[in-house]
């Protein structure tokens, strides 16, 4: 009779867990939050769903992209690639407060560098979400002179001057190498950087996948209202207003001040604990600090140390497998490429 009644009470317990887990999953759809998408083909819908344009995903592509992606030839210098800013080893950022370009340049804006991890799945591009696509996002940094500071003529001339590029280019685009042709490249490679985490499993009906203080910190993260502005795949990634309910205290650094509305892009939460520093400006190191500022800018209530250690627990789950990539061996300069300018 007693173990009838242990079993029971077990089975109870089990039930009632679970149902509780279900409750939170529940909760979590309804704010929002979904899993990363698994394949190309989802990714495609996804951002049809978004009302993003996807460029035609090719293997092909995103393997010459890799090879651009890290092709210290497409800055002016030489010197820097894309991946110096968006370090796929560094959480896809750069580790600094402030991007450093052109002849050690910091950015004029003091605007630190997002990750390029899950990227492709934000609904706009850099922080004042001037560009939609990773097309349109991969050519900027190119040209700006505080960047990579190479005219888009010149990073043709560069790449089209490498026999091996361009018979590259002939065998995925029927007009070879044009600047277009590049960023489009860069960025089929950028859209295979996804990072599936424990939270994705949890999302698609695992509700093993989350341990028990990784799940009172998705509850806290939900009831304190985080949701709100970091939802969708991306726990962010598209144009929220800032300073809704205070004023940021590290506002003066840098002059920038959002789009035209004041309208800044929300970071992506994916990944969270290997990016700082944190907020637009590089202004914050520590995550605990930025959560307690995000509650007082924007939702204008206090986080305590419990509830931020709490949250934290949670973007700790957040922490995806990163893709495996092989540093690309880039074909050798010919007397035509044209020479690095310091």
């Amino acid at each position: 009779m007693k173990s009838t009644l242990l079993l029971s009470s077990v089975l109870v317990a089990t039930s009632v867990f679970a149902a509780s887990d279900a409750d939170l999953l529940k909760a979590a759809k309804d704010a929002g939050l979904k899993a990363l998408p698994s394949t190309q083909a989802q990714v495609e819908e996804v951002l049809k769903d978004l009302g993003v344009k996807p460029n035609k995903f090719t293997e092909a592509k995103a393997e010459l992209g890799k090879k651009l992606y890290f092709e210290p030839r497409l800055s002016k210098s030489g010197v820097i690639s894309c991946n110096t800013c968006h370090n796929l080893g560094l959480g896809g950022t750069d580790g600094v407060a402030a991007a450093v370009g052109h002849k050690w340049t910091v950015n004029p804006h003091h605007l630190n560098s997002p990750t390029v991890y899950n990227s492709v799945l934000n609904t706009t591009q850099f922080w004042d979400g001037r560009a939609m696509t990773l097309v349109d996002q991969a050519k900027g940094p190119i040209e700006a002179e505080p960047e990579m500071a190479t005219p888009a003529k010149l990073a043709v001339e560069r790449i089209g001057s490498l026999p091996e590029y361009q018979a590259e280019f002939k065998k995925i685009y029927k007009d070879g190498v044009t600047f277009d042709n590049i960023a489009d490249a860069i960025a089929s490679f950028e859209r295979t950087l996804l990072t599936p985490s424990k939270f994705d499993k949890f999302m698609n009906g695992d509700l093993k996948a989350l341990n028990k203080a990784e799940k009172e910190g998705l509850k806290t993260f939900i009831d304190k209202g985080c949701a709100t502005c970091h939802t969708g795949i991306n726990l962010g990634g598209s144009m929220q207003a800032f300073e809704v309910a205070g004023k940021y205290k590290f506002a003066n650094l840098g002059d920038f001040k959002g789009d035209v509305n004041g309208m800044v892009k929300t970071p992506t939460l994916r990944n969270i604990t290997e990016t700082a520093p944190y907020f637009h400006n590089g202004a914050i190191w520590k995550l605990d600090e930025a959560i307690k500022e995000m509650g007082s800018v924007q939702l204008g209530i206090e986080i305590s140390n419990a509830e931020a250690k709490s949250i934290i627990n949670f973007l700790k789950a957040l922490t995806g497998e990163k893709p495996k990539i092989v540093y690309p061996q880039f074909p050798v300069s010919t007397e035509a490429t044209p020479k690095p300018e310091l």
